[in-house]
C-alpha cells in the first residue's frame, strides 16, 4: 500500500510553480513522468511578453546611435520589435534542445541512466526561471526607465553600469539557474553529484564567456 502511494505521487505532473516552491520534488517528477508541450508553451509566451516589453522600451533614437540611417530607424525599429518577440517565442526551444544535447552526450560518457526527454524535460522547467526573470527585470526597467537591455538584477545592473558584459550576465536568475541546473542534472539526470555540480558551473561560465565576447566585439573598453 505504501509503495502505491509512493508510485502514484511519483507519476504526478511536474509543475512549473513548484520549480520555484519545491525544485528537487519537481525534478524527481520530471524523471518518472516528464512534461515538454504544454510548459514550453508557458515559457514561450512568458518569454516572448519579457521580449515585446523589451522591444517597446526601445526607441529610434537607440537604432540611430548604433549608426542606422535617421530615415529608416522608424521602419527598422518596427521590424526590430516584430523579431524580437518571435525570438522569445523560439529561444526557449533552442535553449533546451542544445542545452540537452550537450548534456546527453555527458551522460553517455559517465554512464547516467538519463533520456534525452528526460533532459528536454528538465531544461524546459529551469527556462522558465529565466523566463520569469527576464520578465519581471523588464518590467521593472520600463516603470523605472532604465536601459532596454539593463537587468536591474545584475552586478552591472546593481552597480550601474547597465548591461556591460560580464557584470550584466552575473544576474540573479542565471545564478539560480545554475544552482536549478545542478540539482537537476543530480535528481533528474542521476549525474554524480560533483558531475552535476561541474556542468552546471560550465554553462554558467559559458555564458559569462559570451557575453565578454560581445562586449568585446562591441569594441566596449568595460567589462
Amino acid at each position: 500500500m505504501e509503495t502505491q502511494i509512493e508510485t502514484n505521487a511519483a507519476k504526478q505532473p511536474p509543475s512549473l510553480i513548484g520549480i520555484f516552491t519545491s525544485p528537487g520534488e519537481q525534478f524527481k517528477r520530471i524523471r518518472t513522468n516528464p512534461k515538454i508541450w504544454v510548459p514550453l508553451l508557458i515559457v514561450a509566451v512568458v518569454n516572448a511578453v519579457g521580449m515585446g516589453i523589451m522591444a517597446m522600451m526601445m526607441d529610434s533614437d537607440m537604432l540611430i546611435k548604433q549608426g542606422v540611417p535617421e530615415e529608416n530607424a522608424d521602419t527598422i525599429l518596427g521590424f526590430t520589435r516584430i523579431a524580437m518577440v518571435a525570438t522569445g517565442v523560439i529561444t526557449p526551444a533552442i535553449g533546451a534542445l542544445i542545452s540537452s544535447a550537450i548534456m546527453i552526450a555527458v551522460a553517455k560518457i559517465s554512464n547516467a541512466p538519463v533520456t534525452f526527454r528526460q533532459l528536454f524535460s528538465m531544461n524546459t522547467y529551469i527556462s522558465f526561471v529565466a523566463a520569469i526573470g527576464h520578465l519581471l527585470n523588464m518590467a521593472v526597467g520600463y516603470l523605472i526607465g532604465a536601459d532596454a537591455e539593463t537587468h536591474v538584477t545584475s552586478l552591472g545592473g546593481l552597480l550601474g553600469k547597465g548591461s556591460s558584459g560580464v557584470l550584466g550576465a552575473i544576474e540573479l536568475f542565471a545564478i539560480w539557474g545554475m544552482v536549478l541546473t545542478a540539482i537537476g542534472l543530480y535528481r533528474t539526470a542521476r549525474f554524480p553529484k560533483g558531475l552535476a555540480w561541474a556542468v552546471a558551473i560550465v554553462f554558467f561560465l559559458f555564458g559569462i564567456g559570451l557575453a565578454a565576447i560581445g562586449t568585446l566585439m562591441q569594441g566596449a573598453p568595460k567589462l
